[in-house]
């Protein structure tokens, strides 16, 4: 039996997940470039480790969708 709570769970679990992924890549791309403006010379290392940090933030708002999903169509 579907609840009325379920679309407003969905909502912040989204809404949290993208604000806080949100967040922590705009920290990151915001290090990154000061680093850059620093030593320009650590470029590839750098924006590989931005890349990479990226990713693993980017996955945070992915799992927010999928508990967003379940709570929706699942529970």
């Amino acid at each position: 039996m579907a609840s009325e709570w379920q679309p407003i769970g969905a909502a912040l679990s989204m809404g949290l997940g993208a604000i806080g992924s949100a967040l922590g890549i705009g920290m990151l791309a915001n290090g990154a470039l000061q680093s850059l403006g620093r030593n320009p010379e650590a470029r590839g290392p750098i924006q590989q480790s931005m890349i990479l940090a990226i990713a693993f933030t980017e996955a945070i708002a992915i799992y927010s969708l999928v508990v967003a999903i379940l709570i929706l169509f699942v529970l």
